[in-house]
């Protein structure tokens, strides 16, 4: 299951700055009519800023839910208004009892401790109160009876994921996986012209336009027939861009075929080859041909050995300047034109408003 963007990241102390209620209401105000996912992640805090969380989820009425790590208490209560609730398969969660601050200290009278006694009274009705009110709502989540929940409550100790969808407080155990890289045209594009081989991973799914753009440069790379020298014939198949992998192994392979009989086409006098099932088929006077240039060849060969040896025998001569023409030494050879076309391609294409 792929992890959802969420809008909300709720985490720490409920009821403190990364748990606050305004900023919640902020957020929703800011997704009014739409859904909303909330990552908790939150040990607890204040009963009645979860309360009022709760009360907001569930005015808004699409607030997605997903616990992670060690959740409790208030933070499972502010959980309660949402409309669906998931939970990591390795988090946690607890339901406890209500407590509040206790502290008393010094020499007190039977007057006083009497007060202490009616202080004590008072403080136990009104969290006898908030754990009904926690349980109802509890127990309106997980269909199951109020008192089961308050027996749950008082036994309180934590929850695994399975636990708690077993009790009805999440309404799904979720195995998040990281999300595999994706390869964007951006990236496809720049290892393209950079002659880097591209990878083999999924790709986001949208054929842009400089995706076409980019197959329509590796279509002028094609091949061409060397039957009854007539004009080069097209694959009446569409290129495949599935998506850049195509792409760059069709020009991958058209400039490997290009570079190996580059010579012997100009030798012969035609743009291209094809190849069958048996491989290239040359009639007599393109063989002959072949034959006069492996002639030529040997001959050129011949006279540069007699000059290279006439040129040591001679005397050394002082040189009058040096040249540094970088052009000159350049290797005229397919993939340098192939990187210049596409560089002149990328040019052009990103002056197109």
């Amino acid at each position: 299951m792929p992890q959802p963007n969420y809008n909300l990241h709720l985490k720490g102390y409920v009821g403190g700055c990364d748990f606050d209620r305004n900023y919640v209401d902020y957020v929703l105000a800011k997704n009014k009519d739409k859904p909303v996912h909330v990552l908790i992640d939150s040990l607890g805090g204040s009963l009645a800023t979860a309360l009022s969380i709760a009360s907001a989820f569930r005015a808004h009425g699409d607030v997605t839910v997903h616990f992670v790590g060690m959740n409790a208490s208030a933070a499972t209560v502010a959980s309660l208004g949402a409309k669906h609730i998931s939970m990591d398969s390795s988090a946690m969660y607890l339901v406890h009892k209500c407590s509040a601050e206790f502290f008393e200290w010094g020499n007190l009278n039977a007057d006083q401790l009497a007060e202490v006694r009616d202080n004590c009274e008072a403080a136990i009705r009104d969290l006898n109160k908030l754990d009904n009110n926690i349980a109802t709502m509890y127990a309106g989540k997980c269909s199951k009876k109020q008192q089961d929940l308050l027996d749950l409550m008082k036994e309180g100790g934590w929850l695994s994921a399975k636990e708690a969808l077993e009790w009805g407080f999440v309404d799904e155990v979720t195995e998040f996986q990281e999300p595999k890289p994706v390869l964007t045209d951006a990236v496809a594009s720049a290892m393209a012209a950079a002659g880097m081989p591209i990878p083999n991973v999924p790709t986001d799914g949208k054929e842009t336009l400089f995706a076409r753009f980019l197959a329509s440069i590796a279509a002028l790379f094609k091949p061409g027939s060397l039957k009854d020298e007539e004009e080069p014939e097209t694959d009446d198949e569409p290129l495949e861009v599935n998506k850049y992998n195509n792409v760059s192994n069709s020009v991958a392979e058209t400039m490997n075929q290009t570079q190996s009989f580059s010579l012997l086409g100009k030798v012969l006098n035609v743009e291209g080859f094809a190849v069958g099932e048996n491989g290239v088929t040359l009639s007599i006077e393109q063989m002959q041909a072949v034959e006069n240039a492996l002639a030529d060849r040997d001959r050129s060969n011949a006279e540069l050995t007699e000059q290279v040896a006439a040129l040591k025998a001679a005397p050394a001569e002082k040189s009058q300047s040096v040249v540094d023409d970088k052009s000159q030494h350049e290797a005229d050879n397919p993939f340098a034109q192939f990187a210049n076309k596409v560089n002149n391609a990328r040019q052009m294409y990103n002056q197109v408003p």
